[in-house]
This record gives C-alpha cells, structure tokens and sequence, in this order.
C-alpha cells in the first residue's frame, strides 16, 4: 500500500510547491521599475511666477545623462540650463534659465532605474494661465520600439544560453556521467555557451541605444558603448564575459581530460573539482544579473542578491537538465544510451530545484509583489497568472514523465526491453550475413563469366570491377551503411515503449519550458505590481492635494478610471474646472495611464448635463494642448446645480468609452 501512495504524494506535493512558488515569487528574474512619485512644479499646476528649477522624485535611485531632464517652453525651445543634479535621497532637479514668460512649459524625463530599466514620461505646468504649446515629447516608451525588441530578445537568448550551459553541465556531472563522451550532450553544452556569450555581446553593444535615443543607427555608436561600460550594467556584461571564459575552460576539461579518465579514484576526485568550479562559475554567472537588476536595489540588497543568484541556479538545474534529458534520450547512441538511474537520479535533483525555487519565491514574493490585487489590476500580475498556469501545466506533465521513470527502473519492463532490444539486433545481423552471402556469390558468378571472355569483353570486365573499387562506390556503401544503422538504433530505440513514452512527456515538458521562458522574459522588462501601485498612490494623493487646494480656491477637479476594452486601453481621466462657477469657465483635461505617466490618445470629447432642470447634455471640444493634456476657455455653465461631468475617451479608430461624475457647480 505504501508504495502505492508515496509516489502519488510526492507528485501532488511537487505540484503544490511548484505552484505556490510561482505564484509567490513572481516573475523570478522582474523587478521593481522607477516610478515618478513626485515633482515640483507638479502636474498641471499654475504657479504664479517662473520657478528657478524643476524637480523630480522617483521611487528608487535612477541613472541620468544630460538630456535626462528637459523643459521646454510653449514654443517647444529649451529653457533648462546645466546638467541634471541629484538634489537629496531620490529627487532629482535642473535650473532653468531666468526671465520665462507665462504660457504652458513641457517637463520630459527619460532615466535608467537603479535595477537597468530605462523609464520615460512627461508632464505640463503653467506659468500666469495656461496656453497652447507646440513642444510634442510624444507618449515616450522607454525601451521600446526595435531596439527595445531586440533588447528583449537578447535578454531571452542569454537566459535560455545560461539554462542549458549550467543545466546540461549539471546533468553530466550529477546524473549521467557517461554523457561527457556523448557527442549530442558535447554539442548542447557547447552551444548554450555560445549562445550565452554571443547575447551578452549583443547587449552590450544594444544597451546604449537602449536607455537613450531608441535608434536603431546608435546600436553602434562607440561614444555610447563607452558611456555604458562605465554603468553597473554594462560593468555586469563584462563581468559576465570574463566568467564565461573561465566556463570554456571548465567545458573543455568536462568534456575532454574528464571523458578520457579511466580510474575510479581520479575520476571521482576530478568530479568533485569539477562540481566545485562548476558551482563557483555558475554562480558568478547568476550573480551578473543580480548585482545589476532588481535584487541590487530595495529592501535588503545583501540577502536579495545572494537568494536571486540561488533562485537562478535552481531555475538553471531544473529546465536546463530537462533540457539535456531530452538530448539524451533522442540523440544518445544506441550503445551509450541514458540508463534507468540517471533518469531517477535526475528526477530526484529537479524535485530539489523546485524546493529551492519555492524557498527563494516566498522571499522574492515579500519583497516585491506588494499585494494580492496586483494580480488583475496590473499587466505584470496577468502575465504573472499566465506564468502561473504554464508551472502548473509543466508539472502536471513531469508527475506524468515521474511514471514513466517508474516503470523505467521496474527490472521486469528493463529486462523484457533488453531481449528486444538484443532480437532486433540479432535480426538485423543475421539480414546482414545474408546480403554479404548474396554478394558474395554474384561477385563469383561474374568472375567465372568474365574468365570466358577475352579481348575487348574482358577489358571492360576489369573496368567494371574498378569502377566497384572506386573511392566514389565506397563513399556510398559508407552512407549506405549509415543510414542503416541509423534506421536501425532508431527501431531499436523506439521498440521500447517505456522510453518512447517518457521521450513524448519530456518532449512536451520542454515545450512548455519554453513558453515558461518567453513570459518569464516579459516579465522582466514589465513594471511590477508593487510599483505600479505606489505610482498609482502617489498619484491619487497628488490629485487629492490639488484637489484639496483647489476646492479652497472654488476649483472642480473630478478623476475618473476608464477601460475602453481594447489593447492599452485603461487609464485615469481628470477634469480641472476654475472657478466652478455660474458663466465662463477654464477646463483642463489630463488623460493618464494606470502608472500615472501621460497618455497620448486621439479624441477627448466633454459634456455637461443638468438632469434636474432638462439641460444638456452641452458638449466641449477641448483642444490638445500636449502629451495627455486638452483645454478650453470660455465654457460656459448658465446655472447653478448638481452637474454631471461625461467624458468620452477614444484610445484607437474603434475603441471609445465614456465616464461620467456628478458635481455640484456654482
């Protein structure tokens, strides 16, 4: 009965584990973005003179250059002066220049983030009374576009790179040792190390275009690649190249001194330094994306590096062996093939990896994810669910891969295999024996016709017989006999139904890794729930601030979230109407993405309605002023009453809604 159960349990408690540490640890490798939390002027605002500097304050520590932090006045020149400076703790600030007239003034910022994400936004402040502006910063996307697409791909072809090299290492050095002289497993270590190293190139020459311009010309602009070697990224890449040269040299004695070691004793001495040096190089590795990224920053930098280099090495173990297993069970030769304990033993290490995934998971989960509901109301927490329900699909096929592994050690299934195994190959042989016979004897019979014949017949007797001799027939009696083994180590393969069957599941497992890694990758180049939720927090008690200050003045401000139902269609609208009053009014509107940062959509429509006395709905085309902001002047509300304040929102050709809020006005 036990032995019934126990396997049973073991899978349902990898499932759960499994599961609870995706859903805890978040995106594994994401982190927190830099948010504006903060800016003085602030959004909006009219203040009555020209102030002497802007400033800006982040979330976290942030990278700038000196075109970080522009202001542009209403005629789209610059007005800042000097370099960007840092003000104290994570405000940020610029000079302008003396003497700025009134009008609407532009601020537009783009910076790296303390974890290596570039950040970008803009917003508007005005000087006296707001006016019409032709400076145009657009909806900034830093790192998007096709660099940011490129950037993207670099990064998923390092992590897959670094996946195999120590996944496929660990599994010939832990697992299956007999696969160092495996020409297949060669070729994937070998190939995840020339991935890996080739991708942190790209990246490094990507980077500077990258956190800068976005141009696809400044890929190759040395000045950049200058400026970004001397960052904690592209310090991190080249940290990263070094250590991947000493991971050649680890390669070329796994598979070179190792492979050709026959004694017991020196063997196993040259695998424990091998582990060792192996482990050292791997992490090192690991920790050039940790010293450089999310785990760098935040809370307890000191314990966050160290867990998230443990949680890429369990990442690296568990999908990059899974990846070698595939390997070796479809490219392995049929007199080396992967044996019964390797698998076990395999299976056995991957159970560990997904204890210490969900170990570091928890950990990563308090620091970073913030809360539950950042699960449906940000980007990051739905692509989080997603990645949640591929583990959970990854799992459920290992559980079913584990009973494949099962009946792989039963000795009864492996003996009845081996018989077949060893009838197919006798069958083969004897098929062998007998076309050599058959040959044989027409090679004989010619020559006894060939004997008759004399003169011109014999002479191309003897030609015919050298052409059977030449180099060019045995090249291709060579291939031949290649593809006939071929043929026949894959019959043999595949007559047992055990490993065909624990081919397919790992086949499938790996599919799903894969997908596992593309979301993964997404993930780290989205903002995280925790900071989109304090952007939105830090928004709301700005707009409760001037709210507040407005309403002391005889101001209206009303927000209000909308959701057009199509591709990046939600956000916050506000309304600003001064003085709120019976007459002539001054209506402002900002359009905002859920982090608070504008948004540059293509129609903005208002109308006012006064239900109680039949009145309305009276419509204002406010016009665009700049990125996210709209105004009017001179609207006119005729009388005094609980107003209701609709806003029609378009963000595409067929993607409007409209949201309403109810005032009382004058």
């Amino acid at each position: 009965m036990t032995r019934t159960i126990t396997p049973r349990l073991r899978t349902l408690v990898l499932l759960f584990l499994a599961v609870t540490g995706a859903l805890l640890a978040g995106a594994g490798p994401a982190s927190a973005h830099a948010a504006l939390t903060g800016s003085d002027p602030s959004q909006g605002v009219v203040v009555p003179k020209a102030p002497d500097q802007v400033s800006l304050t982040f979330s976290e520590n942030v990278s700038m250059n000196d075109n970080s932090l522009r202001v542009l006045d209403p005629q789209g020149k610059r007005v800042d002066k000097g370099k960007p400076s840092n003000l104290s703790g994570t405000t940020y600030g610029v000079q302008l220049k003396s003497g700025l007239g009134k009008g609407t003034y532009t601020v537009a910022y783009q910076v790296v983030s303390a974890d290596s994400h570039p950040v970008a936004g803009a917003y508007t402040f005005s000087v006296g009374a707001p006016s019409r502006t032709v400076a145009s910063v657009g909806d900034q996307d830093a790192g998007g576009g096709v660099v940011g697409w490129l950037y993207g791909f670099g990064r998923y072809m390092s992590y897959a790179g670094y996946i195999v090299l120590v996944g496929g290492a660990a599994f010939v050095l832990a697992c299956w040792q007999r696969g160092s002289g495996v020409r297949a497993m060669q070729r994937l270590v070998v190939g995840g190390w020339l991935t890996l190293t080739a991708a942190t190139l790209w990246l490094l020459l990507l980077r500077g275009s990258y956190t800068t311009s976005g141009s696809v010309g400044d890929i190759f602009d040395l000045n950049l690649l200058g400026q970004v070697l001397q960052t904690k990224p592209g310090a991190a890449l080249v940290s990263r190249l070094l250590l991947l040269a000493a991971a050649a040299l680890f390669i070329a004695v796994l598979f070179g001194a190792y492979d050709k070691r026959e004694e017991e004793e020196e063997k196993r001495d040259l695998t424990f330094g091998l582990a060792i040096g192996g482990t050292v190089v791997a992490a090192g590795l690991a920790a050039s994306w940790a010293m450089a990224e999310h785990a760098s920053t935040g809370l307890q930098p000191g314990i966050a590096m160290p867990v998230d280099v443990l949680h890429l090495l369990a990442v690296a173990t568990w999908l990059g062996g899974l990846t070698a297993l595939l390997v070796a069970l479809y490219r392995a030769p049929a007199d080396t093939p992967v044996d019964a304990a390797a698998v076990h033993r395999f299976s056995r290490v991957a159970f560990g990896s997904v204890l210490a995934l969900v170990a570091t998971g928890i950990y990563q989960s308090w620091r970073q994810l913030g809360s539950w509901s950042a699960f449906t109301d940000t980007t990051y927490g739905q692509l989080l669910l997603v990645k949640i329900g591929l583990v959970a699909l990854l799992v459920g096929i290992a559980s079913i891969s584990r009973r494949w592994t099962g009946r792989l050690t039963d000795p009864a299934v492996t003996e009845a295999v081996t018989e077949e195994e060893e009838t197919a190959e006798a069958e083969e042989k004897e098929k062998v024996k007998a076309s050599a016979a058959t040959k044989e004897a027409a090679v004989k019979s010619g020559a006894k016709v060939s004997g008759k014949v004399s003169g011109k017949g014999g002479s191309a007797g003897r030609s015919s017989s050298a052409d059977d001799d030449s180099p060019e027939r045995a090249a291709q009696l060579a291939r031949q006999q290649a593809a006939v083994d071929s043929a026949r180590q894959k019959r043999v393969r595949d007559a047992d139904p055990t490993r065909f069957g624990l081919r397919r599941s790992v086949l499938a497992e790996a599919g799903v890794a894969v997908a596992l890694l593309a979301v993964t990758t997404v993930l780290t180049q989205t903002e995280p729930g925790r900071t989109e939720q304090e952007a939105k927090a830090a928004t709301a008690a700005s707009s409760s601030s001037s709210s507040a200050s407005d309403s002391s003045s005889g101001a209206l401000t009303l927000d209000m979230s909308f959701d057009t139902g199509g591709k990046d269609g939600k956000g916050v609208v506000r309304v600003d109407l001064d003085p709120a009053a019976v007459g002539s009014n001054e209506m402002h509107v900002y359009v905002q993405r859920p982090n608070g940062r504008a948004f540059d959509i293509p129609e903005v429509k208002v109308a006012f309605t006064l239900a109680a006395k039949n009145l309305g709905p009276l419509p204002v085309a406010p016009d665009h002023v700049t990125t996210g902001h709209w105004a009017a002047n001179g609207v006119q509300i005729p009388m005094a009453g609980d107003w209701k304040v609709s806003v029609t929102v378009r963000t595409s050709d067929i993607d409007q809604v409209t949201v309403s809020k109810n005032a009382q006005i004058g």
